[in-house]
């Protein structure tokens, strides 16, 4: 079976059980986990320029506690978020120890790990032990009806958070260029991990985007917060980059993202 190209590995189903896949997501824990949970074979993530406490592969260690193949691409080689980019120009930068058993090796071509692992007749991940709730309220940093949530994943977002300020732990990237990714409902404002910028700044692409919206949108920097921990980004980060709504509505490149809420909270 050829391996599964995506642009998200929040796009992996109960029915790639078994599959080895590139997903152009950050390799952090929470993009491992939640490809554990579909029981994927092995999977090689962006590594969304490592970032904070190596944050950006740590999922690739979380996989191999559960004896998964795993490995990153450098940000600076594939774009994140456009999983066409991956097995096209990505170099591997990070392989677990159960990857290597099978041959991977760091300076590897994305394209030749991901036949070498296609090849390897693996099994399915075994089920991950449930976590935590990855979907938090903040509620004393609220105002009047807008609350302030925290998804680790953007995939997270739902319809009643129209009037939201919502705190990602997600890349700033859009997921294969297109535009009507970068956040599925109209937030008041959101925050995301520039995931070191990587290639051709994909790692802030959503933010041009949600200003065609009329969305406050901002990244903090991947070396002030962990990816794929939205708690990070709120207590952690500092804003790397903005777009032009959220600077009409207070926001400053350097401030503190709860500096960068509170901006949004009352201009909203």
């Amino acid at each position: 079976m050829p391996p599964l190209i995506l642009d998200s590995v929040t796009h992996l189903t109960d029915a790639h059980r078994g599959a080895v896949a590139y997903a152009a997501s950050h390799g952090g824990h929470y993009a491992a986990y939640y490809a554990a949970t579909k029981g994927v074979a092995a999977i090689i993530l962006n590594d969304a320029g490592i970032g904070r406490e190596r944050v950006g592969i740590a999922g690739c260690g979380f996989l191999d506690t559960l004896g998964v193949p795993s490995a990153t691409v450098a940000s600076k080689s594939a774009m994140i978020g456009d999983g066409r980019d991956g097995p096209e120009h990505g170099i591997l930068s990070h392989v677990n120890a159960r990857a290597a058993d099978c041959g991977l090796k760091l300076g590897m071509p994305c394209r030749e790990a991901l036949d070498i692992l296609s090849r390897a007749k693996l099994a399915p991940a075994p089920t991950p032990p449930p976590e935590d709730e990855h979907r938090v309220e903040v509620s004393k940093a609220a105002q009047g009806d807008r609350k302030v949530i925290l998804i680790d994943s953007a995939s997270l977002v739902l319809p009643t958070d129209t009037r939201n300020v919502v705190i990602t732990g997600s890349h700033g990237g859009l997921l294969g260029g297109k535009a009507a990714t970068a956040i599925k409902y109209d937030v008041l404002a959101s925050v995301y991990n520039d995931a070191g910028f990587g290639k051709n700044d994909a790692g802030i692409s959503r933010l041009s985007a949600l200003d065609a919206r009329g969305i406050a949108a901002a990244c903090v920097s991947h070396f002030s917060a962990r990816i794929g921990d939205a708690r990070s980004t709120y207590e952690d980060g500092f804003i790397s980059a903005i777009n032009a709504t959220a600077e009409r509505r207070g926001a400053l490149v350097g401030q503190p993202c709860r500096e960068f809420v509170i901006a949004m909270l009352r201009a909203g």
